[in-house]
């Protein structure tokens, strides 16, 4: 529909309609197609893009479910486990080709949230104090599932533990499946340890 047609059936004018529009387009939630007309400019067909589809009642959390009884039920838990093992393996491959070149905490961090936005979870980074971060996910799109099935949200600490690199603390804090309102992590390099058998000086050592 153009912008006339929305503002009729939401009986709004049509200059409000488009400012309306204007910002779901800025969140890539709808799009246009420029109609040429005989009079005129191009009339601007507005349609809601794949992005949006999030927004909508669906039946994939039923399916999920039912799907992950099922694999339980032929496969039993270990067949389950595996199945997660082989999605949690390609995802950190699909994340860590995205990462490719990024060697700093922060931009990784930010090509992860963008990642897991486009993925639904409406995820964001923020700075701590002491060079900490927190990663945020505002939604989760396999709620359903991972109630199921806990396996999925272990798996997702696991991602994002591989993509970050070594010596980097992942934890968790906040977890939707627990009831809080989001999932949140707390990452920041991991402290470093004494090297192995090397004791420390005690205050009454010669040396301490």
């Amino acid at each position: 529909m153009d912008a006339t047609q929305l503002a009729e059936k939401l009986q709004i004018s049509p200059m409000a309609v488009r400012l309306h529009l204007y910002t779901l387009q800025a969140e890539r939630l709808v799009t246009y197609e420029a109609e040429p007309r005989p009079v005129g400019r191009p009339a601007k067909l507005w349609r809601l893009t794949q992005a949006a589809d999030r927004l909508f009642p669906e039946g994939y959390a039923e399916l999920a479910q039912n799907l992950l009884g099922s694999i339980t039920a032929v496969f039993g838990k270990a067949g389950l486990d595996r199945l997660i093992a082989i999605r949690t393996r390609d995802q950190i491959a699909a994340y860590l080709q995205r990462m490719s070149g990024q060697a700093s905490l922060a931009k990784r961090l930010r090509t992860l949230a963008a990642i897991r936005t486009e993925e639904g979870y409406m995820a964001d980074v923020r700075q701590q104090a002491a060079g900490e971060f927190l990663l945020v996910e505002n939604h989760c799109p396999i709620c359903a599932a991972a109630v199921t099935c806990t396996g999925l949200c272990a798996g997702e600490r696991e991602v994002f533990q591989a993509v970050l690199g070594k010596g980097i603390s992942v934890t968790r804090t906040e977890h939707i499946v627990a009831g809080a309102r989001r999932c949140a992590y707390r990452v920041s390099a991991a402290p470093r340890t004494p090297a192995a058998g090397r004791p420390r000086p005690r205050p009454s050592d010669p040396g301490g």
